[in-house]
């Protein structure tokens, strides 16, 4: 009888060492991974609603400092590398100059006024804050737009989306068929301070873009962005 209690014992505790092993195999392989698909994709907290997320922004867009770095120092060099962002767009037939384009969040409208250096003259761009003639007044989240407006949309501003789904839900909305959507974002290095995501993959937006194909990934210098992501909504 003692014999068999001791045998029992000794199983148990086999077990418990052999569980605790393969519980910590399982936490080492585990270490140092990226996050998963399901955290690829994370929301920063500390907005307590839509209207603080709001002033937030506007107190980016809205700084007198950087409005003025934006129209002065800025304004030049960033038009020249959106025109060659877009050129190269053009000869890659994902742009022509009969496209009707739209640019959202487009500050005081560098990005608005290269597409219409490059020929594409049916341009404008949407921010909280106006820069007439070439941006109007519009949140991304609600688009001012009636349904498959745009042949082309680009935006580098995905990282200020509170809600990405409706983000990204706009666009196809505003997307006429076979519109193609340009996203520059920031997948090696964390965005700024008025981010209010933080993306580590592509496919979080392969996931978002339900109507849409994805055309190519590739890597550009874009002003701390470093990930080009093309997307062309189905026929």
């Amino acid at each position: 009888m003692i014999k068999n209690t001791l045998v029992a014992k000794c199983f148990t505790l086999s077990l418990l060492i052999s569980a605790s092993f393969l519980l910590f195999l399982s936490l080492q392989s585990h270490r140092g991974k990226k996050p998963s698909d399901e955290s690829d994709l994370r929301i920063r907290p500390g907005y307590t609603s839509y209207e603080s997320y709001i002033q937030r922004q506007l107190n980016k867009t809205l700084n007198p400092k950087l409005r003025k770095v934006w129209t002065t120092r800025d304004w030049d060099r960033k038009i020249q590398v959106f025109s060659t962002f877009f050129a190269e767009l053009k000869n890659n037939n994902l742009l022509s100059n009969e496209s009707r384009a739209l640019c959202i969040g487009a500050r005081v409208g560098q990005e608005v006024e290269a597409l219409i250096r490059v020929g594409v003259s049916d341009s404008v761009g949407i921010d909280l804050v106006p820069y007439p003639p070439l941006v109007i007044r519009g949140d991304f989240h609600h688009q001012p737009f009636d349904d498959e407006t745009f042949d082309f949309e680009f935006s580098n501003v995905f990282d200020h989306a509170l809600y990405p789904d409706k983000f990204v839900g706009e666009i196809e909305r505003t997307l006429r068929p076979s519109g193609v959507c340009v996203l520059h974002v920031a997948l090696s290095r964390r965005s700024d301070k008025y981010s209010a995501n933080d993306l580590y993959s592509v496919r979080p937006l392969k996931a978002l873009f339900r109507r849409s194909e994805l055309v190519r990934v590739r890597t550009v210098d874009g002003f701390g962005l470093d990930t080009e992501v093309v997307f062309k909504k189905k026929s």
